[in-house]
């Protein structure tokens, strides 16, 4: 677990930063911007639990936000530098967890007859931003991922994380007795 003594370090100042193996890189880097949105979904889950009374999607949401931090240390690490700096990954088995905690939501819900749109309780509207937040930084990896190798399950974990959101979305809602907003194609 790393100390931290001191946020500001002001190497920052000249508009680049540090890898977790040390390379300097500007901030606007492909990298950068994949992890860093990574981040913010961690911060809009974070929003999600604040806005849920419901514990069980509220206990997965933590766990999920754990994975996050391994999801950041997976892509602030070069791929060649893992075998002299070991730092937690994300694997198959959080990739496995996903689907089972959305077989286990899913199976309480109706299945989808339509669209729907983002919206309901307030806990779902803010894990659908979630959800979109995720696709985002699912992008953010796909584009690093064509000039760089990243680790062989990010790509693989955000997409299935953006569904576990929707699905989380969906759960909210019923289980707070309020139909999901759907989308109205004749309007």
């Amino acid at each position: 677990m790393p100390r931290i003594t001191r946020v500001y370090t002001r190497t920052g100042d000249d508009g680049r930063t540090n890898l977790g193996g040390g390379q300097r890189v500007s901030k606007d880097s492909a990298r950068i911007e994949a992890y860093g949105t990574v981040d913010e979904l961690n911060s809009t889950i974070g929003v999600a639990i604040a806005m849920t009374p419901n514990t069980a999607i509220a206990d997965a949401l933590r766990n999920i936000q754990n994975e996050l931090f391994h999801l950041g240390s997976d892509l602030c690490i070069l791929e060649e530098d893992k075998q002299k700096m070991p730092v937690p990954t994300i694997q198959e088995r959080h990739v496995a967890a996903l689907e089972t905690l959305m077989d286990k939501f899913t199976e309480e819900l109706e299945p989808l007859a339509n669209f729907i749109l983002p919206g309901g309780t307030p806990g779902a509207a803010q894990l659908h931003v979630a959800r979109c937040v995720c696709r985002r930084a699912e992008r953010n990896v796909v584009t690093l991922s064509h000039s760089e190798p990243v680790g062989a399950f990010t790509v693989i974990y955000l997409n299935r994380l953006s569904d576990a959101l929707f699905v989380m979305a969906r759960y909210e809602n019923k289980t707070r007795n309020i139909n999901d907003p759907v989308w109205d194609s004749r309007r």
